[in-house]
């Protein structure tokens, strides 16, 4: 199994990041403080920082198999059960996607359930799923 990562990163709101990655995303909340709150995302662990500057969304954005995706962005890649489940547990939950739920790179050995998405401070997410995660860095 690989080692968890770790990754903090900048929101305005703990509330509303509260919401979204432990009610929205179901992700369970480790420990916090007045100042930011531990996430298990997938086995991973991320941090939300709170923040009193204001944090504009990314206008940067990379082509990706003829699709805009916003840079930078962060996620895991999960099962196929499990990104299926949380695609729809995201729809439940009225998220609006950058990227609908859907499959890119058909047919080559990198072909990817993908979905790109924005948390309330407008850190964009991208979760995906192979069906077989032996080919996660197979060459096109």
């Amino acid at each position: 199994m690989p080692s968890p990562f770790h990754l903090a990163f900048p929101v305005d709101d703990l509330d509303a990041a509260r919401t979204f990655y432990g009610t929205v995303m179901g992700c369970p909340e480790g420990r916090s403080s007045e100042s930011w709150i531990d996430f298990d995302l997938f086995g991973h662990q991320i941090v939300t920082h709170l923040t009193h500057a204001p944090q504009a969304p990314s206008s940067c954005m990379g082509a990706v198999d003829g699709h805009a995706v916003p840079i930078p962005h962060f996620g895991v890649v999960l099962d196929m059960e499990s990104w299926t489940s949380l695609a729809d547990r995201l729809r439940s939950h009225g998220v609006t996607f950058v990227m609908e739920p859907q499959i890119r790179f058909k047919g080559l050995p990198g072909e990817q359930a993908t979905m790109f998405f924005l948390d309330p401070a407008g850190n964009a997410l991208e979760f995906k799923a192979l069906r077989d995660m032996g080919l996660l860095f197979a060459k096109q």
